[in-house]
C-alpha cells in the first residue's frame, strides 16, 4: 500500500519557522520526484518546493543546483524555505523559516514518476493527507 504521511504543520506565529516531514512507503522512493504543494482557503492548489536526483524541475519555479540534488521553489518562499530528502528514511523535509500569514495553507506532498513534473500537481500519482500550516500576524 501507497502511503505518504505529512506531519509537522501547528500554528505559529509571523517570523518564525517549521519544518514539515513526509514519510513514504509502499513505491520506489528513488524512482520519485517529490513535491510539496499547497492550498489555501478559496484559492488553488499551488506547487511550493520540489526536489529532484539533478533534473531541473524548472516548472516549479527558481532552481537550485546541489552535488547530488536539484530543487526548486516557488518564487514568493525561495530564500525562505528548503527542500530536502533522506532517502535512507524514504521521507522528505521542507524547512520553512521566517513564516507569514500568506503562508496559511494545507500543505500536501506528492509523488510523480516524472524527471521533470509540472507544477500543477497532473503529474503526480501519489499523495498525502496534508498537514495545515496556520501563521499568525
Amino acid at each position: 500500500e501507497v502511503q505518504l504521511v505529512e506531519s509537522g504543520g501547528k500554528w505559529v506565529q509571523a517570523g518564525g519557522s517549521l519544518r514539515l516531514s513526509c514519510v513514504t512507503s509502499g513505491f520506489a522512493f528513488d524512482e520519485y520526484v517529490i513535491a510539496w504543494f499547497r492550498q489555501a482557503p478559496g484559492k488553488e492548489r499551488e506547487g511550493v518546493a520540489v526536489i529532484t536526483s539533478g533534473d531541473d524541475p524548472s516548472a516549479f519555479g527558481d532552481s537550485v543546483k546541489g552535488l547530488l540534488t536539484c530543487t526548486a521553489y516557488e518564487h514568493s518562499v525561495l530564500g525562505r524555505f528548503a527542500v530536502s530528502s533522506d532517502n535512507s528514511r524514504n521521507t522528505v523535509y521542507l524547512q520553512m523559516d521566517s513564516l507569514r500569514p500568506e503562508d496559511t495553507a494545507v500543505y500536501y506532498c506528492a509523488a510523480s514518476p516524472l524527471t521533470t513534473p509540472e507544477d500543477d500537481g497532473t503529474d503526480f500519482e501519489y499523495w498525502g493527507q496534508g498537514t495545515q500550516v496556520t501563521v499568525s500576524s
